[in-house]
């Protein structure tokens, strides 16, 4: 074992002696009260007795408080046990709390045991190792019997050099006893296991949250301003009031998307929402109107069919529906601008779902695909984008289907709606 690892082992143990000193102060006036009002310090078995009636006095403490994170804390530090093994944050069950008591009383009883053996065998054990040098010791009798020096003096150094061999052994050991428990004891349960993945599905789904966000907005405004910025080039010279349109849709493209991206970056800090200025999200009902002229001025031919039921128009959508309707809207868009060679068909309308007391909102958009260029596969799949479309629709209980569909490629998304649209 390498000496840095068994030297933090046995500082370790030497922290749970000193965390013991309390529960053994007081266990020993308890002690010492009982058997008749004497110091339990002046008497080696009271002594003992009093280091014994601690012991549960530790383990019922132990039950409480933040005992499992902070041993979790110094075993990582200094017994070098790999953090895997070892669980995060407050114990969530009963079980877990046992398993804590039972580690912190064996912590803490052995650790005291070596920071006795600590204290009292050094300073013995170099007095015995001296005793051929000084004199004067020669006539110390130490007692106790076989630690007399009837047997001459130069015995004394070679019983001073076992005893810190002794202790030495002690303390690898009892480090080693509790670097092996400290898995078991301190180790993740089920609940812990379960709480570690809750967290991580979680953090997961804010991260594709954040990164649908950024593709619906970045990818569609970068996918309409290049056509756009195409379409004007080559009207420059023919006609300067597509061009004077072109780039008033660039201008008004960048500017919301630069909104969208800050009130997203806003979500990606702790504690830092996005700017008051920032612009909110957009629905369906109120910017649908500006996606399809921004659509229509890259060049791209949109015939919308619009059936909002008996409200008369989208908003009396539920908000969480029509910014999602929004997004899946812009989606197909833009993969009508990027892939597509024709005009798109849009139909959004409500009508009655499987249960009478629910609705739905029927999205679907057909459009030519693009004429494969020779060597080239035909496109039959989508990308991100169409998966974040069908991540979006999951949230609702809906669904997205995208795929070939005759002679046009067709976007179809359901998206249940509770009750009557509101």
């Amino acid at each position: 074992m390498p000496v840095a690892r068994a030297r933090w082992r046995w500082v370790h143990l030497i922290l749970g002696g000193a965390l013991l000193m309390p529960y053994f102060l007081l266990a020993q006036v308890v002690v010492g009260v009982v058997a008749g009002g004497v110091n339990a310090l002046n008497s080696a078995p009271l002594t003992f007795l009093a280091y014994v009636a601690c012991l549960p006095l530790v383990a019922v403490t132990a039950l409480f408080g933040p005992v499992r994170p902070m041993s979790v804390a110094a075993v990582r530090a200094m017994c070098e046990v790999p953090g895997e093994r070892l669980a995060d944050g407050p114990a969530r069950s009963w079980g877990a709390r046992g398993r804590a008591s039972a580690w912190w009383t064996l912590h803490l009883g052995t650790g005291a045991l070596i920071s006795g053996m600590t204290l009292a065998v050094p300073p013995m054990a170099v007095m015995l190792i001296v005793v051929p040098v000084v004199g004067q010791l020669r006539d110390v009798r130490l007692g106790y019997g076989w630690f007399a020096m009837d047997t001459g003096p130069y015995a004394a150094p070679l019983l001073g050099i076992g005893l810190l061999a002794g202790l030495t052994l002690c303390a690898v050991g009892a480090g080693q006893l509790l670097a092996r428990m400290a898995p078991v004891l301190l180790g993740p349960t089920a609940a812990d296991r379960l709480a570690a993945a809750e967290e991580r599905a979680a953090d997961l789904a804010l991260r594709n949250r954040l990164a649908r966000e950024l593709h619906d907005a970045v990818g569609h405004a970068l996918s309409a301003v290049t056509l756009q910025a195409a379409a004007a080039r080559r009207m420059l010279e023919r006609d300067p009031g597509f061009v004077r349109e072109a780039l008033a849709a660039i201008e008004d493209t960048t500017r919301r998307t630069v909104g969208e991206l800050d009130a997203v970056l806003g979500l990606l800090r702790d504690g830092d929402p996005a700017r008051p200025d920032a612009a909110p999200a957009p629905t369906l009902a109120a910017d649908l109107d500006g996606l399809l002229a921004r659509t229509r001025v890259a060049g791209t031919t949109v015939t919308a069919h619009q059936d909002p039921g008996p409200a008369g128009d989208w908003t009396a959508l539920p908000a969480i529906a029509s910014r999602e309707a929004y997004r899946i809207v812009q989606e197909g868009l833009t993969n009508a601008l990027r892939h597509g060679a024709g005009p798109v068909d849009l139909r959004i309308r409500i009508q009655a779902g499987p249960d009478p007391a629910h609705r739905e909102l029927e999205i679907t958009m057909t459009n030519p695909p693009a004429v494969p260029a020779e060597g080239r596969e035909t496109r039959t799949t989508g990308g991100r984008g169409l998966r974040g479309a069908a991540e979006r629709a999951a949230l609702l209980g809906g669904s997205v289907e995208a795929g070939p569909h005759g002679d046009r490629w067709r976007l179809r998304a359901v998206l249940p709606l509770a009750g009557e649209a509101r």
